[in-house]
């Protein structure tokens, strides 16, 4: 995404007068959901009007539904008030190394579970589809979890150090438009990384590595530095750009999360993608893509806790 001049951002005071009450935030996520004038969320009906329904206050006139602006996204059957939605929507979009579930719980009033399986739901919302690069792009891989030294005795594997017991993490960086791509991966073979690679570039499309032998093959014009000799940068060649942003991922998990279940790491992966990609839009534009992003998307508790 291109740079901008001004970014404008939004102050706690400036959230507080968009969202007095309840009536003001239905509206806003009504009119972000539906610019053009309501539509069924069964549907897509215009066929559609108000009811006397309590929590779903409008009904379809083709396919004999009632509905709100919650169903048919991660919202929905959330009994959260949408007012705290969108706070919460604000802290996660706004907090660069992240907003814990606990802190969550105590800005918007709700118990530390519900906080949680809110926080989850809005990282659904940020999952986007998968990108196609150009290029020239910079591709690397990472390990999270914690060090061996500091695990109890009874969760220690007892099979090395270094990336022993950690999740690898695959990301891709284009440099024209400064956009991320980044997923958990089960190794870091030259199949896993490589296929990683080809799924999101294009065949001319030039990619950047380091020295790692898993690269060694690669089906696209390829520069490598190495890192093993304590080369960063030849020329064009380096990864220093996706370095950041592993770099920003691990101070979000050492600084607030401290650990991240393999289970739920690729949503954890995804808010740090996600954030960096929008990071140049004003934040009231960055609270509707991620209102938009909600749309057509469903995380239940017993699929979070399984």
């Amino acid at each position: 995404m291109a740079g901008k001049s001004f970014r404008k951002g939004l102050g706690i005071i400036e959230l507080m007068e968009m969202f007095p009450d309840e009536d003001a935030a239905r509206t806003w996520f009504e009119a972000t959901r539906w610019p053009n004038g309501r539509t069924c969320a069964h549907c897509g009906s215009e066929r559609t009007s108000e009811a006397s329904h309590a929590k779903m206050p409008y009904w379809c006139a083709d396919c004999r539904s009632y509905f709100s602006v919650k169903t048919g996204t991660v919202m929905e059957a959330s009994k959260i008030k949408l007012h705290k939605w969108a706070i919460a929507f604000y802290q996660m979009v706004t907090n660069l190394k992240v907003v814990s579930s606990m802190k969550l719980h105590r800005d918007i009033g709700v118990s530390y579970p519900t906080a949680l399986f809110l926080s989850h739901r809005i990282r659904k919302a940020m999952q986007g589809g998968d990108p196609l690069f150009s290029g020239p792009v910079e591709a690397d891989e990472t390990y999270i979890g914690g060090k061996e030294a500091n695990k109890h005795e009874a969760k220690k594997l007892h099979a090395g150090r270094g990336a022993v017991g950690k999740s690898a993490v695959a990301g891709i960086k284009d440099r024209n438009t400064n956009q991320i791509t980044a997923m958990p991966v089960e190794t870091t073979d030259a199949r896993t990384l490589q296929g990683f690679v080809h799924g999101h570039t294009y065949s001319q499309t030039v990619v950047f590595t380091d020295d790692a032998r898993a690269y060694v093959g690669l089906r696209r014009p390829h520069g490598a530095v190495s890192h093993s000799t304590r080369e960063f940068v030849d020329g064009m060649a380096h990864t220093n750009g996706i370095e950041s942003f592993w770099a920003m991922l691990k101070r979000g998990y050492n600084g607030v999360y401290h650990k991240m279940s393999a289970k739920h790491l690729n949503r954890y992966v995804t808010e740090f993608e996600w954030r960096h990609n929008v990071r140049m839009e004003d934040t009231i534009a960055q609270m509707s893509d991620l209102m938009r992003g909600t749309i057509g998307k469903r995380l239940r508790y017993r699929e979070m806790v399984a």
